[in-house]
């Protein structure tokens, strides 16, 4: 019984993603509730994205100084962080911040569309109901994490940079020209790609969640929690593919 219900949940998620990649070809496409749903991604993310990515850089500094000074590599802070911040910390950190606010947001959204029956009256009414509220979303999430990870890579960078200033008095110039030294365009290019599909998983996780919710108040709490630990699962499932991939093109 367990295995026809995985099985058929499966069938489902697959009937699903596939609906969305058809509506994503579709015209007319909903040009104005995608940059809504842009700002509204950006909007909601900005400030924990900031304050996270801030800490992040001043706690990896200061960690990892200690352990270059031991073997007199300090001079080597600013390229470790950098590339540690650019390659990983900067999209994980943001990816996982992303998914608890944006992916259970969408999840309690859409469950509380599909629980009161709104879903339902916009099939009736012709408008569209699946474009206009699952597909937007996904778009949004996927064109705005990238631009989200950029921003949260060079918080995280001052952040590294007012610690060394404080410590050693290094100089703007001289750390960025570091960071522009060991930073390689296929870090910067895989990051992106990488957090393009976080973005991807986390609208489509949250938007599934929402759109098969159950019945009743309930059905909307396990839509917006399912909606985030799934989230999180997959962006450390393509954070790992996505390394060794990368790791192909570095050899």
């Amino acid at each position: 019984m367990r295995l026809r219900n995985f099985l058929l949940r499966v069938a489902d998620i697959h009937r699903f993603v596939v609906q969305v990649i058809k509506h994503f070809f579709m015209p007319p496409y909903e040009v104005r509730e995608i940059i809504r749903q842009c700002f509204a991604v950006g909007n909601r993310s900005l400030f924990l994205i900031t304050f996270t990515a801030f800490i992040a850089g001043i706690v990896f500094t200061r960690q990892s100084r200690p352990s270059l000074a031991s073997f007199g590599a300090e001079s080597w802070l600013p390229s470790l962080v950098s590339q540690a911040v650019v390659r990983s910390l900067g999209p994980l950190i943001t990816g996982l911040i992303c998914a608890g606010k944006l992916g259970s947001n969408i999840g309690a959204e859409l469950g509380s569309m599909q629980v009161s029956e709104q879903i339902d009256a916009m099939e009736v009414s012709g408008t569209r109901p699946f474009s206009y509220l699952v597909v937007s979303r996904i778009t949004a999430t996927t064109l705005m994490l990238p631009l989200l990870v950029v921003y949260a890579d060079v918080v995280a960078l001052l952040g590294s940079f007012m610690t060394v200033n404080f410590i050693n008095s290094s100089s703007f110039a001289l750390y960025f020209n570091e960071v522009a030294t060991n930073v390689t365009y296929l870090d910067v290019f895989s990051s992106l790609i990488k957090s393009a599909f976080f973005g991807f998983a986390i609208g489509l996780v949250g938007s599934y969640a929402g759109y098969h919710s159950e019945k009743g108040t309930t059905g909307v709490g396990k839509a917006a929690n399912s909606a985030v630990v799934i989230s999180m699962i997959l962006i450390f499932v393509i954070d790992l593919l996505g390394l060794q991939v990368t790791n192909i093109f570095r050899r």
